[in-house]
């Protein structure tokens, strides 16, 4: 039994630049869907035109119950309705700087706001470069607030080469960080 059986996981994918970074994360939860009991995924408005622009394919239909971005009656809204965790990749920093200041003008930043009043786990996959300083102190107020910024910085010791392989091991590391257990690279052990 996984340790993560029965786990409602909350995924949101905003309009930055970085969609491969969500759909091998997407990609990844469709080969594991014994680690959790439901995933609900919502999108910002602009998701599906920069996913066509990056990847040059309309997204794909995910199994996953997927939620309107302005859907406050979606069972994440409310901290009664028991999600664990929710990652959000990649997270545009309009996004992020309204999280930070308690802005819950859609279903991704009200399940954000959700998740750190629960004190549960919140992963935002950052998607910007360079930071300014508003950047800087909207990742530091969420931080202190117990959200876990992980910036989009994919790592290339494991020898990958090819771009989905590359992007992979930051959706990867963003999966285990809330608990899924998978076979992928681990500093050390490959």
């Amino acid at each position: 039994m996984s340790s993560v059986e029965g786990r409602r996981i909350v995924i949101a994918i905003t309009g930055a630049s970085g969609s491969i970074y969500a759909k091998c994360l997407l990609d990844r939860l469709a080969q594991h869907q014994d680690q959790f009991e439901k995933i609900g995924l919502v999108l910002s408005e602009q998701v599906e035109q920069v996913w066509q622009t990056e990847i040059g394919t309309t997204m794909p239909e995910y199994s996953f119950d997927r939620y309107h971005i302005k859907d406050f009656y979606a069972p994440f809204a409310s901290g009664s309705a028991g999600y664990d965790a929710m990652i959000v990749i990649p997270c545009s920093m309009g996004t992020l700087g309204r999280m930070a200041n308690g802005i819950s003008d859609s279903l991704i930043t009200r399940a954000a706001d959700v998740m750190l009043k629960e004190r549960r786990k919140l992963i935002l996959v950052a998607r910007e470069t360079p930071l300014n300083l508003i950047h800087l102190r909207n990742m530091t107020q969420l931080t202190e607030a117990g959200a876990v910024i992980m910036p989009a910085v994919p790592s290339f010791y494991s020898g990958v080469e090819d771009k989905e392989s590359i992007a992979r091991t930051v959706s990867d590391r963003a999966l285990h960080m809330i608990g899924l257990e998978f076979e992928s690279y681990r500093w050390g052990e490959n």
